[in-house]
């Protein structure tokens, strides 16, 4: 017997536009070209040292991945990494489910961040229709097409909209699988596609969906430029899920084949760099995964080990020199869980103490044109 669930159905969703934000993307967008920012002798010599490796690694072909939480969005980031991408320094991008919502939200109405408090005790915490409605629909017919989750919701900006397809066709392909099964895995994405359109009576067809400030968005230039971005999200932790289209499958789907796809990028780390940008969680935790499965499959094709440079920033302050080995435990480093599974990887790390803006803005800098 199943435990007792609510009915998302009955929640109720209120246009984004009627949402009080905290930002504007005019107010927080940052040009590549502007001043930077002050930094510390120390900040400058890590940030050189990044930019070195980050050179040879593109020099010989190696991947330059870019894991980020959403403050690096919010900080209004995403037109200096767009530029990096654009120079072919950075060869994927990866982020959790708050970096592409709030990406997608500047993206299509220029403001994003609202009231968690007070939004909570109204009962209106991430309640916000398109949101949930548009990024829901975006991965349910973006794994149509093969598609993970960033690249999904990558296309719904560039393309301003999606296309659904006729509830008819996609009866017939499930009937047909139904009589010859077969290996597809795109079968039970059509499944959950015509489960949600036939719950919330979705119709057939294009549904335009503008973005007026695409031109802002890390997300949908990652898209234009062929650059993966992959999304890893948790069930649950996002706004998303509070909407009645939520579909915790099509989210996995999508997740699932992101994965993938960061661990084909992780391959190709031998003598490139990770670098992990306010994300504490996330980038440590599917990193250690991936290089795993990388150097399985490597060690099975008679290659060694995986040997990548990580650089890491985040704000808090680390002297421990991670190369050494790890701290005792009445040593407070010892509980730095990013240094911790970094220094585990295989490859040398290092840690810069700084604002993501001091660090995007001075390595940008640093690089300047062409990692091609």
């Amino acid at each position: 017997m199943s435990y007792p669930r609510i009915d998302s159905r009955r929640v109720n969703v209120k246009p984004l536009a009627s949402r009080k934000n905290k930002h504007h993307i005019d107010e927080i967008r940052i040009d590549p070209d502007a001043v930077l920012p002050p930094v510390t002798s120390r900040q400058k010599a890590n940030i050189a040292k990044v930019a070195g490796w980050i050179r040879t690694a593109r020099a010989q072909g190696a991947a330059v991945m870019l894991a980020y939480g959403a403050h690096m969005v919010k900080n209004g980031l995403g037109p200096v990494v767009v530029r990096m991408m654009e120079e072919g320094w950075i060869t994927h991008l990866a982020t959790n489910g708050a970096g592409v919502i709030h990406d997608w939200e500047y993206a299509f109405q220029g403001q994003s961040e609202e009231d968690v408090r007070a939004h909570v005790a109204q009962g209106q915490f991430g309640t916000w229709d398109e949101t949930g409605r548009h990024t829901q629909l975006a991965l349910l017919t973006g794994a149509l097409d093969g598609m993970g989750y960033g690249e999904s919701v990558g296309r719904l900006i560039c393309d301003d909209g999606y296309t659904i397809p006729d509830r008819a066709a996609l009866q017939h392909a499930l009937a047909g699988w139904t009589e010859h099964p077969a290996d597809d895995e795109i079968m039970p994405a059509r499944a959950d596609l015509l489960q949600a359109l036939v719950r919330h009576d979705i119709e057939a067809g294009i549904h335009k969906v503008i973005h007026p400030h695409k031109t802002f968005s890390l997300t949908g230039h990652a898209c234009r430029l062929h650059v993966p971005l992959t999304v890893h999200p948790g069930i649950g932790y996002d706004i998303i899920y509070t909407h009645p289209l939520a579909n915790s499958a099509a989210i996995g789907r999508g997740a699932g084949i992101d994965f993938s796809i960061f661990v084909n990028s992780v391959s190709r780390l031998d003598g490139g760099v990770f670098l992990s940008v306010g994300s504490s969680v996330m980038a440590p935790q599917v990193f250690e995964k991936s290089i795993s499965i990388a150097n399985n499959l490597r060690l099975q094709d008679g290659l060694k080990p995986l040997r990548p440079f990580i650089a890491v920033n985040d704000l808090m302050e680390d002297n421990w020199d991670w190369n050494t080995g790890e701290p005792p435990m009445d040593n407070p480093a010892y509980y730095n869980r990013i240094g911790k599974s970094f220094s585990r990887m295989g490859g040398e790390m290092l840690y810069t103490a700084a604002d993501n803006r001091v660090f995007i803005q001075s390595l940008c800098h640093q690089l300047g044109k062409s990692g091609r």
